[in-house]
């Protein structure tokens, strides 16, 4: 007989998530039983196997996915969901290799979570997939929603060849999706071969991509492979895509739909084994609407979407990148730097236009020429040569210097900022200069100096004696 409801064992060492978790899905109308270390899950399984496990990754006594894959080798038939706060492709990618139904990454959203449960319930799980490849350095970086969105789709077509096409603006990573995408799969020993379309003349782009024998047009003194032949066992990786004549594309599709292709100038056809990756910045769709796009390539081509999100649209995200790019600089030779917090925010406030990419060259400009080893928010507005927000007003070179000298009395001494000695160490610091700049102004004419200073002739004595500035001239 079977039951009314379906029973679910969730595992999380967070009191607080296992409390949340459980009543919604009670009421989704689940039987719901909780655990919070690995050894419970254990012991609930040698009594009980759910329905679907629900499961963090960090537990107290060991790794929940590495347990997820000895639990699927005994359990095949039972669904597994990973949460986790580690939210990296790493985390993603190892969720689908050890055979999870579904990964979803901390903070979730109830519905995901509940809606998840319920496509488990309803088609089962997956197939376990091979062993995970240790921890490579993936050049992926981001926790926001939207690229836990980008990791998920990475981690389901790793297994398999489905032709992906990556969409975005200029400088958000697409390259870097596709390369991920090789080195996690089964191709990632064979080449990763590249070729941007916008880059070769159009009368090229059939020879570069097929390659051409020797005489096949003028100057084709020899033989030469093609980005296809150069990529067998591999992955091609078709960059702005969008920019591929339309004649081209006529014979690109062709190979797409044979698997074969023959070079310019030959007679035999060749297997093209390799997994197609392509990438544009263009509104495809709509080039298939204007005429510029052949609409069967366009099908052929958008089997996996994975759409990019530009920086703006993951500020949260900002932070992290730009640490990791300081970082980079540093291993790289560059002076080793840090982001004060308010740096940080106005990173996260600028809107970007050039993405990841600007940000990436913005803290290796800084990295090389900023002048203090802590980065604060002015020397990012001075970089960047414009506000951070639309609408707001630059701040003043005074402000600034003020701003940047009180941070550096709390670097050399924290308590100063509150013993009640700031206000005498900032005008310490500031008066001398302040005064000095208006004696040459008024080349040492001290009358002059006191006016423009709004002070007293014997005041502005005293505080030159007290300073022990010299000046030459008091008349």
């Amino acid at each position: 007989m079977t039951r009314a409801v379906n029973r679910i064992l969730v595992v999380d060492d967070d009191a607080a998530i296992r409390t949340v978790v459980s009543q919604a899905l009670r009421r989704a109308g689940h039987d719901v039983q909780t655990a919070e270390t690995l050894a419970q899950l254990d012991r609930i399984l040698a009594t009980r196997v759910p329905d679907v496990l629900v499961t963090d990754v960090v537990l107290p006594d060991g790794d929940g996915i590495a347990r997820v894959k000895e639990i699927g080798a005994r359990l095949p038939q039972l669904p597994i969901i990973i949460l986790s706060a580690q939210n990296t492709l790493t985390t993603a990618v190892r969720a689908n290799e050890v055979g999870a139904y579904d990964y979803l990454p901390k903070p979730f959203d109830l519905d995901a979570l509940t809606g998840a449960v319920a496509g488990a319930l309803a088609r089962g799980v997956p197939s376990p997939q091979a062993d995970a490849a240790e921890d490579p350095a993936l050049p992926l970086i981001g926790r926001s929603a939207a690229m836990q969105d980008v990791y998920r789709i990475i981690a389901r077509v790793v297994s398999n060849d489905l032709t992906v096409l990556i969409s975005g603006e200029s400088g958000t990573g697409k390259e870097l999706v596709a390369r991920a995408i090789h080195d996690l799969g089964h191709r990632r020993d064979a080449p990763f071969v590249a070729i941007n379309m916008a880059a070769i003349p159009r009368e090229l782009i059939e020879a570069e991509l097929f390659g051409h024998e020797r005489g096949a047009f003028t100057g084709a003194g020899q033989r030469n492979a093609g980005r296809f032949e150069q990529a067998a066992g591999g992955t091609l990786f078709l960059d702005e895509i969008g920019d591929m004549p339309i004649e081209a594309q006529t014979r690109l599709l062709r190979v797409l739909q044979s698997g074969e292709f023959t070079t310019v100038g030959g007679a035999r056809a060749m297997r093209a084994d390799v997994r197609v990756v392509a990438a544009t910045n263009r509104d495809l769709a709509g080039q298939v609407t204007s005429g510029h796009f052949r609409e069967d390539l366009y099908y052929r081509l958008n089997v996996v979407p994975v759409a990019l999100p530009p920086l703006r649209e993951r500020r949260q995200d900002v932070p992290l990148l730009a640490r990791h790019f300081l970082e980079t600089a540093a291993a790289q030779g560059l002076p080793r730097r840090r982001l004060t917090d308010d740096a940080q925010a106005a990173l996260a406030a600028y809107d970007w236009p050039g993405n990841v990419r600007e940000l990436e060259n913005l803290m290796r400009r800084l990295a090389a020429l900023a002048r203090d080893e802590v980065i604060d928010v002015f020397a990012i507005r001075t970089m960047l040569g414009a506000p951070i927000e639309a609408g707001e007003r630059a701040v003043p070179e005074i402000a600034a210097a003020v701003h940047h000298l009180i941070e550096r009395i709390a670097r050399e001494r924290p308590d100063a900022l509150d013993d009640g000695t700031l206000y005498d160490r900032v005008i310490g610091e500031v008066e001398r200069p302040l005064i000095e700049s208006m004696l040459a102004r008024h080349h040492g004419n001290q009358l002059r100096a006191a006016r423009a200073l709004g002070l007293n002739r014997n005041t502005l004595r005293k505080r030159l004696d007290t300073l022990g500035i010299q000046a030459k001239n008091e008349d």
